[in-house]
């Protein structure tokens, strides 16, 4: 795992009152490989409900709507609405110890979930793993905040975020294939329980920065809290934090819905075996999704340099080339048309991350970075996860009596239109990105005023 290139303000470990010529890039290139490694973690235990759906369908015997509940807004609702809580103790407190109790608690939760016995137990244990799953990405976005500069940092979020995609690899991969030879229980234990040893590195070796340090305007932990009023008023001020918010939201709701419906999708369609969509998944999603990731956030920073719109413009720009592309995905006949189609949304519509992540923190004071990814991250979980797979679940029950099992196409070609919505956002957000930022810090407006040439 390597980062982005780093300015001297940013560059080891250090410990709270350190100053940042103390810092040394090989540690922030090792602070930013673990914690992607934990959204890695992350990702496989909230996703690796949706490649077993359809063994757990079978047999507890669930409706599409109840498959819908149980993957989506049991989830969300818990991991969203504590995340601002959660992230305000982050503001105060050591975000390295509430990421290691986090990723331990949401690790042996999901490794509960292969000993459920019916549907309440299990979504009481994804509750808990919701739960634990709160405390995770505004700590992390906040530490990395504090380690890299804001001409690299939406670089820096990207590689973070492709711990979505590369979650989303190995949990369609290693649970594809074990479900088909152990069966979904056994899936659901291999995969939770290293998260538990991962708890215990992040403790060990991660070192809690300075608030402020690469912005050059160090602070210590717990200084000048400012009360949920406060927060809510100032981050509501920035309207193109406002549409980014929204955007995320939106476009979670294409993203999640689809993600978690497709391996059944391609059972029900193609009678693909549990072992191929993984494998099928596991190249498309993890992959492109990697590169789309990645992509995004190193074009949208190198743009930036000329003007820093690039850095929402870049994520219109995915969204409405990814779009168009779910027709073919939706509307073919065989599989391999189908995830060849599938290929290209997966790439344009993963780009947004870096940048969306990058810019609200750079729009959010310093004291309030944990707080404003965990308000980003309540959009994207609470209207995305929550909405996204529950409507089409509801859709595909609704449009059953017609299409029967092709009832899930449908449902998921309307609600993957939803990125043309989110693009909107994007481009609204641009509009006024630069008054934004300048109300926030004097040397992002310089930065603004005297861009590369």
């Amino acid at each position: 795992m390597t980062s982005p290139e780093l300015s001297p303000a940013a560059t080891g470990p250090v410990a709270p009152g350190a100053a940042p010529s103390a810092l040394r890039k090989p540690y922030v290139n090792y602070v930013l490989g673990v914690l992607t490694l934990v959204y890695v973690f992350n990702f496989i235990d909230r996703q690796i409900l949706s490649i077993l759906m359809q063994p757990i369908k079978e047999e507890m015997q669930l409706s599409d709507t109840a498959l819908g509940f149980l993957s989506g807004i049991s989830f969300a609702l818990f991991y969203a609405t504590l995340g601002i809580p959660i992230a305000r103790l982050a503001d105060r407190k050591s975000r390295v110890t509430i990421i290691s109790i986090s990723l331990g608690l949401w690790s042996f939760m999901t490794a509960l979930c292969g000993l459920a016995q019916n549907f309440w137990q299990l979504l009481g244990a994804r509750i808990l793993v919701g739960v634990g799953e709160a405390g995770s990405g505004p700590s992390s976005h906040s530490l990395i905040a504090d380690y890299v500069p804001l001409e690299a940092r939406s670089s820096a979020l990207a590689i973070y975020s492709t711990g979505i995609p590369i979650g989303l690899l190995i949990g369609f991969l290693a649970g594809g294939y074990l479900e088909e030879i152990y069966g979904w229980r056994a899936a659901f234990m291999v995969l939770g329980l290293p998260g538990l040893a991962l708890a215990l590195l992040v403790r060990l070796t991660l070192r809690e920065p300075q608030r402020g340090l690469a912005d050059g305007k160090p602070r210590m932990a717990g200084a000048e809290q400012a009360s949920l009023r406060e927060v809510a008023q100032t981050l509501w001020k920035r309207k193109s934090f406002r549409h980014i918010s929204i955007g995320v939201g939106v476009q979670s709701i294409a993203g999640y819905g689809v993600v978690q419906w497709m391996p059944s999708f391609l059972h029900r369609s193609y009678q693909m075996t549990g072992g191929q969509i993984g494998l099928a998944l596991a190249i498309i999603i993890g992959l492109g999704g990697a590169l789309g990731t990645a992509a995004g956030g190193h074009i949208a920073d190198r743009l930036a340099r000329r003007d820093i719109r690039w850095q929402m413009w870049v994520p219109a720009m995915g969204g409405l080339m990814a779009a168009p592309f779910a027709i073919g995905v939706y509307l073919s006949h065989t599989a391999f048309a189908t995830l060849a189609w599938f290929t290209l949304p997966v790439i344009f519509s993963s780009v947004y991350l870096g940048p969306a992540f990058a810019m609200t923190q750079a729009l959010a004071p310093i004291r309030m970075r944990a707080m404003a990814a965990a308000v980003l991250l309540f959009a994207g979980s609470l209207i995305g996860l929550g909405i996204g797979p529950q409507f089409v679940g509801i859709l595909s029950d609704l449009l059953y009596p017609y299409y029967g099992d092709e009832s899930l196409r449908y449902a998921m070609l309307t609600v993957s239109m939803t990125i043309f919505w989110a693009a909107a956002h994007y481009w609204s957000a641009s509009k006024t990105l630069i008054d934004d930022l300048a109300l926030e810090n004097e040397s992002v407006a310089l930065k603004i005023a005297m861009p590369d040439k």
